[in-house]
């Protein structure tokens, strides 16, 4: 009987090693936790596993992390690979394609915090009287002095502090400019200072 094909890496650090070819046979060695098999298995699989996780991502950067992540993952969950389910390559992209999938959810969630990131820093900004005032909407001060501004001037505010709605919000909802929004609360809160100023110089 003929002996399997071999194929010879070169190691500086080890020599000459003899590693089978097959990839299945490969998969077996990297369960014994033989990095050069892993190395041979990349080095066949990489570039497919690359342009899948491309075509996912839509970025090279991440494409060329998440492929990094996927043949991590090999290294750590060779023992999930069962031959009858399929090739090597086919286990390797499948696992590509799960970490490409999850890089995409990282991206979006990201995506998420920084819009509300930028959300929470378009809210309008107030001194600590009128904000606190505001935040204890049970308070009879702050609900006489709501009642006392413009009605457009305390809509705005409303809108903001009990909605929780953003200025650009506030401004789509009402049907005017943003620059308008800003300036009915810029303009409320100013009078609102002016009003609670008495009660909290009392207090």
């Amino acid at each position: 009987m003929s002996a399997s094909p071999m194929e010879v890496v070169a190691r500086p650090s080890r020599g000459l090693v003899a590693l089978p070819s097959s990839d299945a046979q490969l998969v077996r060695l990297i369960q014994a936790r033989n990095k050069a098999a892993l190395e041979i298995v990349y080095e066949r699989h990489a570039c497919a596993a690359l342009g899948l996780a491309r075509r996912i991502v839509s970025d090279h950067t991440l494409a060329e992390d998440v492929t990094q992540e996927a043949f991590i993952s090999v290294w750590r969950n060779c023992d999930l690979y069962r031959p009858e389910r399929g090739s090597v390559r086919a286990w390797v992209l499948g696992i590509t394609r799960h970490r490409a999938i999850d890089a995409l959810r990282r991206r979006a969630t990201q995506t998420r915090l920084n819009a509300a990131q930028l959300l929470a820093e378009e809210a309008p900004s107030v001194d600590l009287t009128a904000t606190e005032a505001l935040r204890r909407d049970d308070t009879r001060a702050a609900q006489v002095a709501l009642r006392a501004l413009p009605d457009d001037q305390r809509r705005a505010i409303e809108l903001a502090y009990y909605a929780g709605l953003t200025q650009t919000e506030i401004a789509a909802k009402l049907g005017v400019p943003l620059g308008t929004v800003k300036g009915r609360i810029r303009l409320g809160l100013g009078k609102l200072r002016e009003l609670l100023a008495p009660a909290e110089a009392a207090a």
